[in-house]
């Protein structure tokens, strides 16, 4: 019997608990996450959603099926055609403007985790990029369904960010989860125990680096 995504998490469970339970996540379900840090996270963000998309134009380019081209060309155009304009306008509903975004520096945080995907894509295969994206792909749809589970949750009006966790339990999200889940389903059900070690280390660096990513919003560190 091969391995799935769910053997990834955990083996990685510590690290993973770590990132979905984050205190900043925390902070996000029940309405009491400073706004300051939450700015300076969405700042952030932007920035990541930048090099998110060309981690998918370099996946075009790892990809050695006509399927995973496809995959590869939808995730960058709804990245570049919608996410970031959709990013944008929930930024400013923020008082952040798309100039702020545009002269934003990056974040230590930011450019770890970014250049740490980039760069595992670029020496790795097209496995080993996604695994690489899977603590956010997939990890912000465990998020929300973890925040929507707790009993101190608040929602609607009462919340803040009752809008971010509704991007990310919204139905099209999830989607996009199930579908990447079902990949690397597939994917890792013929790789060998050694090769899984491998994406072991990578999966769990990616997660780290996510943990640090809410620390860096916390701290508002640069």
């Amino acid at each position: 019997m091969g391995y799935r995504f769910s053997d990834l998490t955990h083996a990685c469970q510590d690290d993973w608990r770590a990132y979905i339970e984050h205190e900043f996540v925390r902070g996000l379900g029940d309405g009491t996450l400073d706004e300051g840090a939450f700015r300076h996270y969405l700042k952030q963000d932007y920035l990541f959603l930048i090099h998110f998309a060309r981690a998918y134009a370099l996946a075009a380019y790892k990809s050695r099926t006509l399927a995973d081209l496809r995959q590869a060309f939808d995730g960058l155009k709804a990245i570049v055609d919608l996410e970031l304009g959709l990013h944008v306008g929930y930024c400013q509903e923020w008082g952040i403007s798309e100039a702020d975004l545009v002269a934003l520096p990056e974040a230590r945080a930011t450019m770890a985790y970014t250049r740490y995907v980039l760069d595992t894509g670029n020496r790795g295969d097209l496995l080993d990029l996604h695994v690489a994206l899977a603590p956010c792909l997939v990890g912000y749809g465990v998020i929300a369904d973890w925040i929507n589970a707790r009993p101190s949750t608040l929602r609607g009006s009462a919340n803040s960010y009752d809008a971010w966790i509704a991007m990310y339990e919204s139905e099209e999200f999830q989607a996009a989860r199930r579908a990447e889940e079902a990949w690397l389903d597939a994917r890792l059900a013929d790789v060998t125990p050694a090769r899984f070690a491998e994406l072991c280390t990578v999966f769990r660096d990616a997660t780290r680096l996510e943990i640090d990513f809410w620390r860096m919003g916390l701290d508002r560190a640069l």
